[in-house]
């Protein structure tokens, strides 16, 4: 079971690497990066490639450990008690499983994305250690052990937001998908649009690059970004001459699918005008 990227998700070697690793040792794959760099995308196309079904887990600020598990319907049960409802003798009437529970339980192996675990509280890896490292749990409404079936391949990505327990990460194996070069951008741009002309991506990825290197921003657009914004200049019929600076403005055509709040918006507004006045 091996994983070598898609046609439609360009794998670098060390990612192919990272992943194939973590199957072999039958650990939990931590993926860190910039937002927009693929993480998520990486285990639909895992999941796709090995010809296994995906289980997603989004996590949100208000997500608790114990959701991915299973959680008690308590409520239900006392207002079925008291309408004298027979199901309310069978607890497990009342135990809604959660995405692990399902993963576990599973008769095949599959892939389990915990997406964006640092959203979350800073005690939720911490929460998930044993289920994790263990692979089961207990359910103590019914007294039984959930144990995996077939252990799952479990990708958990993470945009950095929040720094995760030691005790966590000693459990994964860990890769951070570095932004890729203008070869391997190039490369995913044509798998994305293909047949785009040569001058028109060099000149447009040469103004991402600059942009993406301009001191000051606030937040660089990611690969994701780009791919919008060139699916938005072939809609134009644009050229690599429409491209072009005119000198008036220092922003990039279409800015909006790349540049996503005011400050770095004024921040090319002032560089523009700095240009114009030294121009005179």
């Amino acid at each position: 079971m091996k994983f070598t990227g898609t046609e439609s998700y360009v794998a670098t070697d060390d990612l192919t690497i990272a992943v194939n690793a973590a199957v072999t040792l039958e650990r939990p794959l931590l993926v860190k990066g910039e937002p927009g760099t693929g993480k998520t995308e990486l285990a639909k196309q895992v999941a796709n490639s090995l010809g296994l079904r995906l289980i997603e887990w989004n996590i949100k600020s208000t997500t608790r450990a114990q959701q991915g598990l299973y959680e008690y319907d308590a409520v239900s049960r006392l207002r079925d008690s008291q309408l004298g409802e027979e199901k309310v003798h069978d607890v497990s009437n009342y135990i809604r499983k959660g995405k692990l529970w399902e993963a576990f339980e599973a008769d095949e192996k599959v892939v389990l994305l915990i997406d964006e675990i640092d959203k979350a509280d800073i005690e939720f890896p911490n929460d998930l250690l044993q289920e994790i490292d263990k692979m089961e749990f207990y359910v103590y409404e019914t007294g039984e052990t959930i144990k995996a079936v077939n252990r799952p391949i479990v990708i958990i990505t993470s945009n950095n937001e929040k720094e995760l327990p030691d005790a966590f990460l000693r459990r994964c194996f860990f890769h951070y998908i570095q932004f890729p070069d203008m070869d391997t951008l190039r490369t995913i741009v044509e798998v994305h649009h293909p047949g785009i002309k040569d001058q028109l991506l060099t000149t447009a990825l040469t103004q991402f690059f600059e942009i993406r290197e301009q001191t000051g921003l606030k937040k660089k657009p990611s690969t994701s970004e780009v791919l919008d914004w060139l699916k938005l200049l072939l809609a134009e019929d644009m050229t690599a001459e429409d491209l072009k600076s005119d000198g008036k403005s220092a922003l990039p055509k279409l800015h909006g699918a790349l540049l996503k709040n005011e400050q770095d918006v004024h921040l090319f507004e002032r560089l523009a005008f700095m240009a114009r006045g030294q121009q005179r």
